[in-house]
């Protein structure tokens, strides 16, 4: 399932991808496949150590194109092992939300990031996580959880000051939403609850079948209450010195 949608944020075969917080790994995977040249980082050793299995085994299967790499790796998104300007994309999917010092990170990003380079950056949006933040402390009040809700305006905003040029917007995972809600209503640990395990079949079938009732409900769906907002932005060329 991914949140970035590489039909507005396309890759040419050879980019060097940055996937920030990659977790398990969904948008390096299929950043491999389309022939870039990826680096997976995540604080979490464990997530690492399975991104890299994959990686292999996507390798051994020749799921990934001629010239594709990939590498996974652990790392800190404050102070990333990167010179300056060494990627040409950087993806940051459902991780802003969780770290004190987003400006930070942004600006790591920024450093790290070509001129001409995009970033897509995708968090909770803010109408569906207020939803769950309202019916469940426990949703949120974990260690490591989330410790902000991003309004769009706000996310951009932060964007623009780190230096960089948003082009792009829209929301997804809409029918995700009522998943999380009806989490937060039951108990967020209580998978046993009739309509959460209800709900997770559905979207379990979703997934796997991506019938195309779902498929067009999803979209009507995502503008309204699409769980995550998904930002693409550039970081603007250095002017040219006059001669």
């Amino acid at each position: 399932m991914l949140t970035v949608d590489f039909t507005r944020f396309p890759l040419a075969a050879g980019d060097r991808v940055l996937d920030l917080g990659c977790g398990a790994g969904r948008h390096a995977f299929e950043c491999y496949r389309r022939g870039a040249q990826v680096v997976a980082l995540d604080q979490n050793g464990e997530e690492i150590r399975e991104v890299a299995k994959w990686f292999a085994a996507m390798k051994e299967a020749g799921e990934a194109p001629a010239g594709a790499t990939a590498t996974a790796m652990e790392g800190d998104a404050l102070n990333l092992p990167f010179p300056d300007a060494s990627f040409d994309v950087v993806i940051i999917s459902e991780v802003m939300e969780h770290i004190p010092d987003d400006k930070g990170v942004l600006a790591e990003m920024v450093r790290v990031l070509k001129p001409g380079g995009r970033i897509a950056v995708t968090v909770p949006r803010y109408g569906p996580e207020k939803v769950c933040w309202t019916l469940s402390d426990a949703y949120h009040e974990v260690e490591g959880g989330h410790i902000r809700i991003y309004k769009a305006d706000e996310l951009l905003a932060k964007m623009r000051e780190a230096g960089l040029k948003p082009y792009g917007t829209h929301h997804a995972h809409a029918l995700h939403s009522p998943y999380w809600w009806l989490k937060c209503a039951f108990g967020v640990d209580n998978d046993k609850a009739l309509p959460v395990r209800a709900y997770h079949k559905l979207l379990v079938w979703d997934i796997m079948k991506k019938p195309a009732l779902t498929r067009v409900t999803e979209q009507l769906l995502n503008p309204v209450v699409g769980k995550s907002f998904v930002a693409y932005a550039t970081k603007p060329h250095l002017p040219k010195a006059e001669a």
